[in-house]
């Protein structure tokens, strides 16, 4: 596991940047339990978003993202090998999968079997509450990991998708000698889709070499 793709649950954002609100592509400021500051970028929870996003990112950038739940005391970073074999939805779930392996995520309404129905509590528990692009940031305030999180009902996180980053090799994960800002293209892709931004940021290109943790 590399240094850049460790952010961790997070509670919630509790200062927002100066001017941002919530959907203007903006960042909340938040603090990772270790210390490390985030921007975060909410993006919408309904079922339909969800599943738009994860398509995407499962079915056209799967060579491209490391993805699994990272909580404290667990990270999975796992990538496909191939394109996702089925993606769909049913019950609330969105499934995805490669051959056999697959997981599921609770995006939406669920009401559980025929003959054993979901409590309205427990599903809002499953259910994702929180969805959220996310930057980290180094000991000099630059942006070092990109991602996206998702959290369902109680704040439990359901899986981080890290993003390409370009102060890492794209297939050995070691460290560049200078950044590799192409990769960023993805990131870019999604601030534009979620938050019209067609133009990108230029503090996630404000470092000039890795930053420091």
């Amino acid at each position: 596991m590399t240094a850049l793709s460790k952010p961790q649950e997070q509670p919630e954002p509790s200062a927002r940047a100066p001017g941002s609100a919530d959907g203007d592509g903006l960042p909340l400021r938040a603090v990772d339990p270790d210390g490390t500051p985030l921007d975060v970028f909410p993006l919408p929870t309904d079922a339909a978003s969800l599943e738009a996003l994860l398509r995407d990112l499962f079915e056209n950038h799967w060579r491209d993202i490391t993805f699994g739940p990272i909580i404290q005391g667990a990270a999975w970073e796992m990538r496909a090998d191939q394109a996702p074999s089925y993606v769909g939805v049913l019950d609330g779930y969105l499934t995805i999968a490669f051959g056999v392996p697959h997981f599921h995520i609770c995006i939406g309404e669920t009401k559980g079997l025929r003959n054993r129905r979901t409590s309205p509590e427990l599903a809002d528990h499953r259910r994702t509450s929180r969805a959220e692009l996310y930057r980290t940031r180094g000991r000099s305030c630059v942006p070092m990991s990109w991602g996206l999180r998702l959290f369902n009902g109680k704040g439990e996180q359901q899986i981080t998708v890290l993003l390409p980053n370009p102060f890492l090799h794209p297939e050995t994960d070691r460290f560049l000698k200078e950044p590799d800002w192409s990769r960023l293209a993805l990131w870019d892709k999604l601030r534009a889709r979620w938050f019209g931004l067609s133009e990108p940021d230029p503090v996630d290109r404000s470092a000039n070499r890795r930053p420091q943790l």
